[in-house]
């Protein structure tokens, strides 16, 4: 097997020993994974530059990874099922998204949460694929081999890296969210260069090379830095800066996509003798990936790499959240797997599982045509909120690339689109700022919490998987249902809000040429093309989106919600949409903006949405059509009976929100 040796370095209860059901109690299992990987193998052709790694006497190629498992202490109380997290910047989203965990720093002991996944009895693992996730104790990385030219010498080359500052700067880290970076080869290489544009998509302007500088400021010096850009005029908030440079060492960052495959196979099929912890108690494996590492199962997926090095299909169902139709840098040359800048890797065709042919390129490809020649396709679920639609290519998976025709998934495929939910999960409580980031919106932040819905994706995955039974129908916008219309059309019924602005300029997905070979660039930066098909699910009167699966919150509103949000002038950038990790192509916010509280408000304001308290006779009355709500959700199978009073509790909280709000507005007043 590809897993030479499993090296435990921890195993501690979890969560100091509690009890879930009739799994009882976990332990948590801390390691390093050794991988022995044979570069010739045709499972592996995919990832790009394997054949260039050093190699063993006898041929293999040797890297190593962190690894977490929760598992039961007595595995038969298990459900033998593997639930593989896709890491997210060296962290695994699971527990947040699937047990409400709260969301702590790395280097914390890990909560259980409600232990919904622990309750269900799944082995939930973990293993480090990104090679320059930071050196943060908690964090989880790859150690991968470094590509060397045939003569043994390390190879250069160029790659683009881009920010956006939230506030003026004056020095910037070559990396995102703080990652290892690529060093510049030459600090006073004058062949590199930067550029400016006032958004992701708008025209660039060169900065002369002698206004910046690879330095840093230290001790109220500058000193030169290969890991750092320095402007003594400063870059300005909300601007889009590009730094192009040339950098020597090229990690085979693929290799995170083969440890992954290979671990999770290890843990289901590897022997106690081989040191597998989970030996003979897994007979199924599940993966779930959010945002970044949700489009990481879209490669893996993409490249083929469902299948070990011995032909055995690894994941029986996957759910990439929040992926939309991206891709990542997560298989190219000198790859920058955190980075989302619009023109990378990220937004290359194809989009769509089934294969179709751009013709504007003529090239001809589907996400899922090498793992159907490989066998019978997994299951995959698909969510997406409405962010990916406005932002991450979001119709293009499921709509034709000249944007005229609904296009039908495979049957083996469901995509859900949660109706009017942002990217990452909604706020509890109304704010327009993230002082973790330094980002802050035009609007109040997306509410909408969707992990009801995921936990009942989860549940349904395993029923289709295991029982064979059907998983219920997508949800998610048409065209030939009028759901599906033009971002310009849905801005247009948008604007009638007092005082929402619509995103200006709109993020298109533009046609991109790397090269002959994308995963080896030779057009840095890359050759821009003509744009891709913007829509978006059409609205109603109030504003909320009629199509996907409708949480309680939109079905029975007190507020509009979106999946963008705009940057506030606050931070520069004003009229773009606001990536609340605030970098180029980050974490999508949204918004929920609030109805008015009472008539005399709404006819002050000129709102046409109706005002709460026209709306609902009271707070009983409004959460008893909530529960409704909540209980026809159930009924459908989007959510399970569990979560019911869940999302009560939570549409309380915002009508207690919104009408204390008001009250306090109107004894200011007085």
């Amino acid at each position: 097997m590809a897993v030479g040796k499993l090296e435990i370095t921890s195993r501690k209860p979890f969560a100091d020993g509690e009890s879930f059901g009739d799994a009882g109690a976990y332990e948590q299992i801390d390691g390093v994974a050794y991988f022995t990987v044979d570069p010739v193998n045709p499972v592996n052709e995919t990832v790009t530059d394997l054949r260039l790694a050093p190699r063993a006497i006898t041929g293999e190629i040797h890297f190593y990874a962190d690894f977490r498992i929760l598992k039961p202490v007595d595995q038969e109380k298990g459900n033998n099922r593997l639930f593989f997290d896709i890491l997210n910047r060296g962290r695994g989203p699971c527990l947040r998204n699937f047990n409400n965990a709260p969301d702590l720093p790395a280097d914390a002991p890990l909560e259980a949460g409600n232990g919904f996944l622990m309750r269900q009895g799944y082995t939930v693992a973990w293993c480090g694929w990104q090679h320059d996730a930071p050196d943060v104790p908690g964090v989880l990385r790859l150690y991968p081999p470094e590509a060397r030219n045939e003569d043994g010498s390390r190879i250069t080359g160029n790659l683009v890296v881009t920010f956006v500052p939230n506030e003026l700067i004056y020095q910037q880290f070559l990396s995102d969210r703080n990652h290892r970076p690529y060093p510049a080869n030459n600090l006073e290489d004058w062949d590199s260069y930067m550029t400016v544009q006032d958004s992701e998509d708008g025209p660039e302007r060169t900065i002369p090379r002698e206004e910046w500088r690879f330095a840093r400021e230290e001790g109220g010096q500058i000193v030169p830095d290969a890991n750092f850009v320095y402007k003594e005029s400063g870059f300005e908030a909300g601007k889009v800066y590009q730094v192009i440079y040339s950098t020597t060492g090229a990690p085979v960052v693929g290799a995170g996509l083969v440890a992954t495959r290979e671990l999770a196979s290890f843990l289901r099929h590897g022997s106690e003798a081989d040191g597998n912890p989970c030996a003979g108690s897994l007979d199924y494996a599940y993966t779930f990936g959010s945002s970044q590492s949700g489009r990481f199962l879209r490669d893996l997926l993409y490249y083929g790499l469902n299948y070990d090095e011995e032909g055995r299909r690894v994941f029986d169902g996957l759910i990439p959240h929040v992926a939309g139709g991206k891709h990542g840098e997560f298989n190219q040359r000198f790859a920058q797997p955190s980075s989302q800048a619009s023109r990378s890797p990220n937004n290359l065709f194809p989009f769509s599982d089934l294969e179709q042919t751009d013709p504007e390129t003529g090239l001809t490809d589907g996400v899922l045509t090498k793992a159907a020649a490989q066998g019978p396709l997994p299951k995959i679920m698909y969510t997406y909120s409405s962010s990916e639609y406005w932002g991450g290519g979001g119709a293009l998976v499921h709509i034709d690339i000249t944007g005229t025709r609904d296009m039908e998934v495979p049957e083996e495929v469901r995509v859900y689109h949660f109706g009017g939910a942002q990217h990452p999960l909604g706020t509890p409580y109304l704010r327009d700022s993230d002082p973790a980031n330094g980002s802050r919106g035009q609007q109040p932040f997306n509410v909408l919490d969707y992990r009801p819905l995921l936990r009942a994706a989860l549940v349904n995955l395993d029923r289709w998987v295991t029982d064979g039974m059907p998983a219920p129908a997508s949800q998610h916008p048409r065209l030939d249902n009028g759901t599906a219309i033009t971002a310009e059309d849905a801005a247009e019924s948008l604007r009638a809000i007092p005082g929402l602005n619509t995103p200006e300029p709109m993020r298109r997905f533009q046609r991109l040429d790397f090269g002959p070979n994308p995963r080896v660039a030779t057009n840095v930066p890359v050759n821009v093309g003509e744009p891709y098909p913007l829509l978006v699910p059409s609205v109603d009167a109030d504003g909320n989106e009629q199509a996907g699966i409708r949480l309680p919150l939109t079905v029975v509103p007190l507020a509009t919600h979106t999946g963008w949000n705009l940057r506030h002038a606050e931070i520069g950038g004003e009229g773009q949409i606001l990536s609340s990790g605030g970098a180029t192509g980050g974490t999508l916010a949204g918004s929920s903006i609030p109805f008015p509280a009472t008539r005399q408000e709404r006819q002050a304001s000129g709102d046409p949405r109706m005002s709460i308290e026209e709306r609902y006779a009271s707070r009983e009355d409004y959460l008893a059509l909530i529960r409704r709500s909540a209980e026809d959700l159930v009924g459908q199978g989007y959510v399970l009976d569990e979560d019911v009073e869940q999302l009560v509790s939570q549409a309380g909280d915002h009508y207690d929100e919104l009408t204390s709000r008001e009250s306090q507005a109107q004894a200011a007043d007085n």
